[in-house]
């Protein structure tokens, strides 16, 4: 695929799904690892749904300190593994994890952004801070997959800012990832209408 069909994919405006272009160095990273069109796709639909997860994050529970441009480049990177292990791209796996970081790293990438490519599958390893969970969350939810023990996670740590019970916290999550979900079949479909294979 040429560093042209990449920016488009990650970059142009789409209205159904309307969806956030990708940051430029996240698409600079994609083009020079090559990366299949539906991989790029993936990055973008779980980017945008992390974007509002930042958003609402940011609105309901401002206490809560994060860095949001992390998160954001988190889940447009999250991924990038399987420009090596391309048969992750529509099989199970995890080869691409390990991978991912690696790839980030030798493309410059600081250790503290390129740890999403191994954390967002991982999420009750120790050390996980509430960027990881966000990236993790919004890898699930772009698909309205819904992961309960994630959930409770982020949850906890909601709750543990403001000191509100976590039962509020999670009615108001669940609300939330409800309404994101519901734009689950679009994505899908958009991401599902590029190619596995690179051009």
């Amino acid at each position: 695929m040429t560093a042209t069909n990449t920016a488009s994919i990650a970059t142009e405006d789409t209205v159904d799904p309307p969806l956030r272009p990708l940051p430029e160095r996240a698409v600079a990273l994609l083009a020079r690892v090559d990366a299949p069109p539906r991989l790029v796709a993936h990055l973008r639909a779980v980017h945008d749904v992390a974007a509002q997860l930042v958003k609402w994050v940011q609105r309901h529970c401002p206490w809560l300190e994060f860095d949001a441009e992390a998160v954001l480049f988190g889940a447009a990177t999250h991924d990038i593994g399987k420009a090596v292990h391309v048969a992750e791209l529509s099989g199970p796996g995890a080869r691409h994890e390990e991978a991912g970081r690696e790839l980030l790293l030798n493309h410059g990438v600081e250790a503290g952004l390129a740890r999403f490519a191994g954390t967002h599958a991982s999420w009750t390893a120790p050390g996980i801070g509430v960027e990881d969970l966000l990236v993790s969350l919004a890898d699930k939810v772009w698909k309205d997959k819904r992961v309960p023990e994630l959930e409770d996670l982020v949850v906890g740590r909601l709750a543990g800012v403001d000191g509100r019970p976590a039962w509020a916290w999670f009615l108001e999550l669940d609300e939330v990832l409800t309404g994101i979900g519901e734009g689950a079949g679009r994505r899908l479909a958009w991401q599902m209408s590029h190619p596995l294979a690179r051009r």
